[in-house]
C-alpha cells in the first residue's frame, strides 16, 4: 500500500523513513525488537544509498550555512561607522523617551513604557521567539506515546543520574515555606512592572521558578496532573492573541489620530499605563510556561 505524504511525514519524523531515497523499506533488519523478541525482516538500505543521503545531507548544511553567513556579513557591512555623529543612535529619541515618556505612555518606569509601548512590537518579536523555541524543543526531544505491537505502552526513557528531591525531607520541606512566597513575589514583580523595575520577563522568570521547584519537590506527575500540556500550550495562545491584537488596535489609533477607549489613568496608581499592565502580564505568562516547559521537556520528554 502505497503511503501518502502525511504519512511519510510521520515516519521521517520517528526515524523511519527518508525523502531522498527511492527504496520504500527504510528499517534495518538487525533491530530486534525488546518486548517480542522478533526480528524484523524489512529489507535494509544498502551502504550506497545511506553513502548518498549522509552525503546530501552535509552538502544542504553547508549551503545553508553558507548562504546564512553571507547574509549576515553583508548586514555587518551595511552598518554605519561607530561613534560617527550622523548614526540614527544619535538623535532625540533618548531624550524623548526620558521627557515626555510618562506622559506619553503612563508608566511610572521609563523602560516599560520603552518596550511595550513605544517598541511593543518588537517584544511582540521576542515572545514569538520565546514560542518558537518551545515548538523547536517540543519537535526534537517530546517522546510520543508510543506502543508496542501488543498493544503494549513503552516506557518513558529517564535520564540517568536524576536527584529526586520529593523523598529529601529537608528539601521537601524548606521548598513548602518557600514556594508560596516566590509565587507571591512573582505576582508582585509582575503586576508592578509599570511602576518599578520588574515587569513581564523578570516575573515570568520568577513564577516559572517556583513552578518548576513545585515540580521537583512534590512529583513531576503532581505538578503535571495541575499544569497540564493542554492548559499551558492554551495559556502561551491566549497571551501572544492578545498581545498582537491589544498592540495592533493602539498602533492603529495612534497612527491614524483616533480616540482610544484605553486610558492612560493616573501615573503611579496600579491601574494606569494604559495597555502595558496586561501586556505586561501576557508577556510574564509566557515566559513562565516557556521556562516550564523546556525543565519538563529535559527533565523527562514531555509535559504530562
Amino acid at each position: 500500500m502505497k503511503k501518502t505524504f502525511w504519512q511519510k511525514l510521520s515516519a521521517w519524523h520517528k526515524g523511519d523513513y527518508d525523502f531522498t531515497l527511492k527504496t520504500t523499506d527504510h528499517v534495518d533488519p538487525q533491530i530486534i525488537h525488546e518486548y517480542t523478541g522478533k526480528e524484523h525482516t524489512i529489507q535494509a538500505l544498502s551502504r550506497k544509498e545511506r553513502a548518498f543521503s549522509g552525503a546530501l545531507y552535509n552538502v544542504l548544511c553547508v549551503l545553508f550555512c553558507l548562504i546564512l553567513i553571507g547574509v549576515l556579513l553583508g548586514a555587518v557591512v551595511s552598518l554605519p561607522p561607530h561613534g560617527n555623529a550622523e548614526n540614527p543612535a544619535v538623535n532625540e529619541v533618548m531624550d524623548r523617551y526620558v521627557e515626555e515618556g510618562m506622559q506619553e505612555t503612563g508608566a511610572v518606569n521609563t523602560v516599560a513604557g520603552m518596550i511595550l509601548d513605544y517598541r511593543a512590537f518588537d517584544t511582540l518579536g521576542e515572545s514569538f521567539v520565546l514560542f518558537t523555541a518551545v515548538c523547536a524543543v517540543t519537535i526534537l526531544m517530546k517522546n510520543t506515546k508510543r506502543t508496542a505491537p501488543d498493544g503494549t505502552p513503552l516506557p518513558m526513557v529517564v535520564a540517568p543520574g536524576i536527584v529526586d528531591y520529593s523523598k529529601d525531607n529537608i528539601v521537601k520541606t524548606v521548598s513548602r515555606f518557600l514556594i508560596p512566597f516566590i509565587f507571591v513575589f512573582g505576582v508582585y514583580v509582575l503586576l508592578n512592572g509599570h511602576l518599578s523595575p520588574g515587569g513581564g520577563f523578570s516575573g515570568g522568570a520568577i513564577l516559572g521558578s517556583a513552578l518548576i521547584l513545585f515540580s521537583m519537590v512534590y512529583g513531576e506527575d503532581r505538578a503535571a496532573a495541575i499544569f497540564s500540556e493542554r492548559l499551558i500550550k492554551t495559556v502561551v495562545l491566549v497571551s501572544l492573541s492578545f498581545y498582537a491584537i491589544a498592540k495592533s488596535y493602539s498602533f492603529f489609533t495612534g497612527a491614524n489620530h483616533l480616540h482610544s477607549i484605553i486610558s492612560q489613568g493616573i501615573p503611579g496608581r496600579i491601574l494606569s499605563a494604559g495597555l502595558i499592565l496586561p501586556l505586561n502580564v501576557a508577556v510574564g505568562f509566557v515566559v513562565c510556561c516557556t521556562m516550564y516547559s523546556f525543565y519538563m521537556y529535559f527533565r523527562r520528554g514531555r509535559i504530562q
